[in-house]
């Protein structure tokens, strides 16, 4: 009988801290999902137009510069989407007011990067934001 008045109190215990653990996982970012992603899926097709866009905007160069190759893509999903891309990039022939679909620069002007990017994603509102950039010379 006295076994039996003491596992109330623990079964209490118990359920408490397993309440206190979920509600703290909660507030926390849970993932949901990680996987690799092709660069020709449709939804990391439109970011990386984005994330380009976004990066010839952002940037100092006189020139545009583009993609050469993506090497990995990341979907984390959470309570959203969100991308994280590994890069190369080039500066192009182009100026900023020219379009992106520039030849790479050669010779002393020739420039390539490497860049990682999180990207912040709600495809079906084509809704995109950079979380986190960054890019260092080749």
């Amino acid at each position: 009988m006295m076994a039996r008045t003491q596992q109330g109190p623990r079964l209490l215990l118990a359920i408490m801290g397993a309440l206190v653990a979920l509600t703290y996982q909660t507030r926390r970012k849970t993932f949901l999902s990680v996987s690799e992603v092709p660069a020709s899926d449709p939804v990391v097709v439109t970011t990386l137009d984005f994330v380009t866009k976004d990066f010839n905007k952002k940037s100092e160069d006189p020139y545009n510069f583009r993609i050469v190759r993506v090497l990995k893509v990341l979907k984390r999903v959470t309570d959203h989407m969100e991308y994280r891309i590994n890069l190369e990039m080039r500066r192009t022939i182009c100026l900023k007011m020219e379009e992106n679909n520039c030849s790479f620069q050669e010779g002393e002007l020739y420039k390539k990067i490497d860049c990682f990017f999180s990207v912040f994603v709600i495809p079906w509102f084509e809704k995109y934001k950079v979380l986190a950039r960054n890019c260092t010379d080749g």
